[in-house]
């Protein structure tokens, strides 16, 4: 589900004057190309969010409000440290998405456990959340395709929008396996199978790229968090009982795995680049 064509025929790529701000000056493309290995790390960083929020705020007795604070702290630095470089790089563009992953969680939890919102409401908050995020980005850029993502302000428009789909996800993800009671299992065979719908219409009779791609990218995170649900929670709750700590742990050496096999892949095509200059 990779969108390969804008919302616009207009070329995306900015023309702005050098003087103009950092945030609208052109960079060179700050999104990693989407395979099938980008949408792995990603389903393994949505897993890692829901299982390390739970173990930060349970296992270590943090509490929500204090998790929060510490890891919305993280994400802010790790944003920073990705806005500021200017290309792609997939420590620091990876790094950003599991922190965004746990932050975009807390945000769903701290809704409905603290505050006492319900799943409904906060679903349709986050949804509400993700789509103003796109007529804004879309106002401001006439664009969400993720292949220009060529100023800072465009991707700071970006990160809004992950942010908004990691929330969205967690209270959608929650209301299904949760208050409707179908467990993990069922919940994650469901959001896989919408999944595969949704790769059949853009191969199979061409939907819109952007459209595909955005909704399979909120589409993963409840599926994720099925996962981690399903592999942490106890037998007596539907789930194998594995326990956040070893979960968290062998998937973040999944995720530094392949986040290493890009980083080879980003420096061998530099290398290649510089020769042919």
């Amino acid at each position: 589900m990779t969108p390969q064509t804008p919302l616009t025929t207009a070329d995306p790529r900015p023309t702005t004057p050098p003087r103009l701000s950092a945030w609208v000056r052109p960079v060179l493309n700050k999104v990693p190309e989407v395979t099938i290995l980008f949408w792995v790390v990603k389903i393994l960083s949505t897993t890692v969010g829901e299982t390390a929020a739970d173990f930060l705020s349970g296992n270590l007795g943090l509490g929500l409000p204090a998790t929060t604070a510490v890891m919305s702290v993280l994400f802010v630095a790790a944003l920073i440290w990705q806005l500021s470089t200017r290309r792609y790089v997939p420590a620091v563009y990876w790094l950003t998405v599991v922190l965004v992953s746990v932050v975009g969680t807390l945000f769903s939890d701290n809704l409905v456990d603290n505050l006492g919102v319900s799943l409904w409401t906060t679903t349709a908050i986050f949804s509400v959340a993700l789509a103003a995020a796109f007529v804004g980005w879309y106002r401001s850029e006439h664009t969400l395709s993720i292949h220009t993502i060529v100023t800072r302000r465009r991707e700071a428009w970006y990160w809004f929008a992950i942010l908004c789909t990691f929330s969205l996800g967690t209270s959608a993800g929650d209301l299904i396996s949760e208050k409707l009671a179908l467990g993990y299992a069922t919940a994650a065979l469901i959001f896989v199978g919408v999944i595969a719908l949704v790769a059949v219409a853009h191969y199979g009779f061409r939907v819109n790229a952007v459209l595909t791609f955005w909704t399979a990218y909120v589409l993963t995170r409840p599926f994720g968090a099925s996962i981690g649900d399903f592999l942490t929670a106890a037998p007596k709750d539907g789930g194998l009982g594995l326990g956040t700590n070893g979960t968290s742990i062998v998937f973040l050496v999944v995720i530094v795995t392949i986040v290493g096999s890009f980083t080879v892949q980003a420096r061998r095509a530099d290398r290649l680049l510089d020769a042919r200059r």
